[in-house]
């Protein structure tokens, strides 16, 4: 019976929580890293996306953790995708409970590639695209998650300078960030080759950690009360 209890534990851990699975980028299927599986597999699949530890999240924002997940490596592959076009992000099923924004950010990678670099804590970051709260309603921008079959898209902006890319993607869960540290941070990355892009290489940049502070109104916040919302980090980019 120990051994069951155990079993169904483990279990449980696995299906709570979640994180981005697969993706279709430039008209291609690509499926993300599986922390569940990679690990214990003889030879580690190549991906474009970067180690996570698990579906469970990150709660301090001070950590270099907060920028891509606990461990995060870079991938050995890009996916080639041109500037202007939508990429669909598909997350295992996301727990209702877990309610709170969706935000995506870039950074431009050495013109070598993302496959060897990390960006430690420069600031290097710019916002391209975010989702929060309803006006006061129970709709969040990851409701959607929360209903099979799950799907994000966000945009690469037309105007980038053509060259690597590193994507960090995470939804912010608040159903217990009324005090700090409640809010709990689900990042990810993954890696792009732009295409067909413009020549404009964004200012303004942001750093993780850094971006975030534990009092800022869009972190500690009781999102059980009729109230809006102040989706973290600096303002989004636009061409």
């Amino acid at each position: 019976m120990k051994i069951l209890s155990t079993v169904l534990a483990t279990a449980g851990l696995v299906a709570a929580h979640g994180y981005v699975d697969n993706a279709t980028i430039g008209g291609q299927f690509y499926q993300f890293y599986q922390p569940y599986q990679d690990p214990y597999m003889s030879t580690l699949p190549d991906r474009i996306s970067r180690s996570i530890p698990g579906n469970g999240p990150v709660q301090d924002v001070t950590l270099i953790d907060l920028q891509c997940n606990t461990g995060a490596t870079p991938a050995k592959l890009h996916a080639a995708a041109t500037a202007g076009s939508t990429v669909t992000l598909r997350w295992t099923l996301w727990p209702a409970s877990h309610i709170g924004p969706v935000i995506t950010y870039m950074a431009r990678c050495p013109d070598t590639g993302c496959q060897d670099w990390s960006p430690g804590t420069s600031a290097v970051w710019f916002k391209i695209k975010e989702g929060g709260r309803n006006g006061t309603s129970d709709v969040w921008a990851d409701t959607p998650l929360m209903t099979a079959p799950t799907s994000y898209m966000y945009t690469i902006p037309s105007c980038l300078k053509t060259g690597y890319y590193l994507v960090r993607h995470e939804i912010i869960a608040l159903h217990a960030s009324y005090t700090y540290p409640g809010a709990q941070f689900y990042p990810g990355c993954h890696q792009l080759n732009v295409t067909s892009g413009g020549s404009t290489v964004p200012s303004s940049l942001v750093a993780f950690p850094g971006a975030y502070k534990g009092s800022d109104p869009g972190i500690t916040y009781n999102a059980y009360t009729a109230q809006t919302y102040t989706i973290p980090g600096p303002a989004l980019f636009t061409c």
